[in-house]
C-alpha cells in the first residue's frame, strides 16, 4: 500500500518544463531536469525514484494523486513507466504497467513474481540490523544470559556447533526457551550525548544460535550462523523484529527536536550517503521509523583578522536522514543525500 502511495505522490509532483518550479506553499519543488517519462527498475527504492522529480524526496504525500487505470494502484515494480502529464494545470503520473500473464495457447502462465520498490534500500538496514544493535545502559550486561562453554571446553565456536549458555536470575526466560532464533552479541561501543551523558551500548552481533535442551539456568544450543568465531562471555538475547517497508514511510516529525549525530558503527570517521549514523534522539524524543531529518554541517571556527577572536561560521545543510530504528534515547538512522563530507558532531532537526 505504502509503494505506490508514496510513488503516485511524489510522480504527481513532478514537473514538465511548463510547471513552475518556485516552491508551493507546501515546500514542494520540482526539480528542473526532472525527466518526462522514467521507467522503474530493478534496485530502484521509492526515494530514489522521487528523488529524480522533486527537490525534497520526502514530500511527495502533498502531491500524490490517484491512478484509477492501474489494476493494483498500490505497489510499483520494476518495468512500470511513469509519464509526466498535466492534470488541470497541475503535474501528475500517469503509471503504464505491462500485463502480468501471457497468454500461451490453450494454456495461460503466470511470469515470474516481481519484486514491490521499496521506500528504502531495505537489503541493507536489515544486514546493519543482523550486526548491531543498542541495549540502554540501565540495563546491566551481567543480568543478560551469556555463553560460559564450547563443546568439550572449547574457547571458541562457529557454525554447527554446540555452545553453553547460562541465563542469569533476571533474563527472560521464557524468550530464551521459546524456541525462537536468539542472537549472539559482543559488547562494543558506549554512546554519550554531547554533554556526555550515557546513551545507550551497542551490542555487535556475533551470529545466532538454536535452543536444543535446558538443564535448570543453563541452556545448551547449537550455532545456526557465525560471522565470527563465538567466545565465552558473548550475550545471548531474542533478535529484534524485522523492518517492515510500510512501516518506513518518510516523513517529517510533528513537532521540533534537535540533535546531533554522535556516532559511526564500525568506528567510520567521516561519512556519506547510505551510511549507517546514531544520533542523540530516540522514542523518548518522539521518533518514529521513517522520520526525516536534515543534517547540519557545523561551521569552521576562524581567526577574526581584525579582533583576533575566535569565531564560529554558521552550520550548512549538508544532508538528509531517515530514522529506521528508534530506542529509547538513541536511534539508528541512514544518511539518503549528502551533499558534503559528514562528520560526528553534526547537527540534525526537521527539515525546513
Amino acid at each position: 500500500m505504502f509503494a505506490i502511495l508514496f510513488l503516485c505522490s511524489f510522480l504527481s509532483s513532478i514537473s514538465s518544463p511548463v510547471f513552475s518550479q518556485t516552491a508551493g506553499a507546501d515546500g514542494v519543488r520540482i526539480r528542473d531536469d526532472a525527466p518526462q517519462r522514467y521507467t522503474v527498475k530493478a534496485g530502484d527504492t521509492l526515494w530514489d525514484i522521487s528523488g529524480h522529480f522533486l527537490h525534497s524526496p520526502w514530500r511527495w504525500p502533498s502531491v500524490w494523486r490517484k491512478n484509477p487505470q492501474i489494476d493494483n494502484p498500490h505497489l510499483i515494480y520494476p518495468g512500470d513507466v511513469l509519464t509526466l502529464r498535466d492534470c488541470d494545470g497541475r503535474p501528475c503520473i500517469s503509471l503504464e504497467r505491462g500485463r502480468n500473464v501471457v497468454k500461451i495457447s490453450p494454456e495461460m502462465r503466470a511470469l515470474p513474481r516481481r519484486e514491490v520498490i521499496t521506500p528504502l534500500p531495505m537489503s541493507v538496514l536489515e544486514a546493519f540490523l543482523r550486526e548491531h544493535r543498542i541495549v540502554a545502559d540501565a540495563e546491566p550486561l551481567n543480568e543478560l544470559a551469556y555463553v560460559i562453554a564450547g563443546d568439550n571446553k572449547r574457547l571458541i565456536s562457529g557454525a554447527g556447533d554446540p555452545i553453553f549458555a547460562r541465563v542469569a536470575d533476571s533474563a527472560d526466560v521464557a524468550a530464551l526457551t521459546s524456541g525462537a532464533p536468539l542472537g549472539i552479541f559482543r559488547p562494543g561501543e558506549r554512546y554519550q550525548d554531547v554533554a556526555g551523558q550515557p546513551l545507550g551500548r551497542e551490542l555487535i552481533g556475533i551470529g545466532e544460535a538454536a535452543l536444543i535442551s535446558r538443564d535448570g539456568d543453563v541452556v545448551k544450543l547449537s550455532v545456526q550462523k557465525a560471522a565470527q568465531e563465538v567466545r565465552n562471555n558473548d550475550i545471548l538475547l531474542p533478535l529484534e523484529t524485522r523492518l517492515q517497508p510500510q512501516d518506513m514511510r518518510p516523513r517529517v516529525p510533528q513537532h521540533d527536536v534537535a540533535g546531533h549525530i554522535v556516532g559511526v558503527p564500525g568506528g567510520v570517521r567521516f561519512i556519506g550517503r547510505l551510511q549507517v549514523i546514531a544520533i542523540d534522539l530516540g522514542t523518548e524524543d518522539g521518533l518514529q521509523p521513517g522520520h526525516v531529518l536534515r543534517i547540519d554541517q557545523q561551521g569552521e571556527r576562524v581567526v577574526d583578522p581584525r579582533t583576533e577572536e575566535l569565531v564560529k561560521l554558521p552550520d550548512e545543510t549538508a544532508g538528509t536522514l531517515v530514522v529506521f530504528r528508534p530506542y529509547d534515547k538513541i536511534s539508528y538512522a541512514i544518511v539518503m543525500e549528502a551533499t558534503n563530507t559528514l562528520a560526528v558532531g553534526d547537527a540534525v532537526r526537521p527539515p525546513r
